[in-house]
């Protein structure tokens, strides 16, 4: 099968035709049923793991997931089924809510800067720098509150505004991946419905109750705002270096087994390898074989 991190109906090639209302949320690909799909993602997850080790052994790259989707869409199991067999040491998965006073105190990529992943590393940001442009474009007030320079009303937060800092993320992107930093952007794409749904089953279910919200139903009163902040977002920052992928969300075992497939590849890509070790250092670890075989 063709590699999902070039396929058409996930990966957005040109992002200026963009069109959210053409990727399907209900999407199959390749995945048929459920027991299969458990078990391509298990196989994910060891390769994963493997390459997790290379990439921490090698020391000269670093990953970092980002995930992005409406409420319900199922970004923190799809965290905890695509990663859960990798080395907890290799992966830290950051969560940004309200911003703190601190965090407004500062411009608004600084906090989600100091998460990124250190070489060697997978870091997956759970929501991220883009609800600068998703929250923030629905309720522009919130940027009021960020006390930035020239932005005194909501009349002075225009397109040309938003084109700025969609500019600032790319650049910033630009900037990480220079640096060796692999970027992969995934938008789990959730329909109404579904939503819906996902939402009468916390209320339904005692043991899901703790994930529900009054707010996430004040927020679906705005999914055509959303809707049109997504495809902003992804015409505006899916680049050659950073593209996005519409990951259908329908289906939650749909969604990790792509997304597990997602990173993996992009992990095969880097052709990792455990650093060479010169002949020289290799006498020198015989010399000290002897050594600690001559022991008493």
């Amino acid at each position: 099968m063709k590699k999902l991190i070039k396929h058409p109906k996930i990966c957005i090639t040109d992002p200026k035709k963009f069109k959210l209302k053409n990727f399907k949320t209900n999407e199959k690909l390749h995945f048929k049923n459920e027991k299969n799909l458990k078990k391509e993602l298990e196989d994910h997850k060891d390769e994963i793991a493997e390459c997790q080790e290379l990439l921490y052994a090698q020391d000269k790259y670093s990953v970092l997931l980002v995930l992005q989707a409406i409420d319900a869409a199922g970004k923190d199991s799809c965290i905890k089924h695509v990663l859960s067999g990798i080395n907890p040491q290799g992966c830290h998965v950051s969560n940004f809510k309200t911003p703190s006073k601190l965090e407004l105190d500062h411009d608004y990529l600084w906090r989600t800067y100091l998460q990124m992943p250190e070489r060697g590393k997978i870091g997956v940001f759970n929501r991220s720098y883009y609800e600068e442009v998703l929250v923030c474009k629905v309720h522009p007030e919130f940027v009021l509150g960020q006390n930035i320079p020239h932005i005194q009303t909501l009349k002075d937060i225009d397109k040309k505004f938003w084109k700025k800092r969609y500019q600032s993320i790319n650049d910033m992107e630009k900037h990480l991946v220079e640096n060796g930093t692999i970027i992969l952007k995934v938008f789990l794409n959730l329909s109404k419905d579904e939503q819906r749904n996902r939402f009468i089953e916390r209320i339904d279910n005692p043991e899901k109750r703790w994930k529900f919200s009054f707010n996430d139903l004040k927020e679906r009163e705005l999914w055509n705002d959303y809707q049109v902040a997504y495809e902003d977002m992804i015409r505006e920052t899916s680049t050659e270096i950073a593209p996005w992928y519409v990951v259908p969300a329908d289906d939650q075992w749909v969604s990790r087994a792509i997304v597990g497939r997602l990173l993996m590849e992009q992990l095969q890509e880097l052709n990792l390898h455990y650093p060479i070790v010169s002949d020289e250092e290799v006498a020198q670890m015989q010399e000290a074989k002897k050594a600690l075989l001559s022991e008493k």
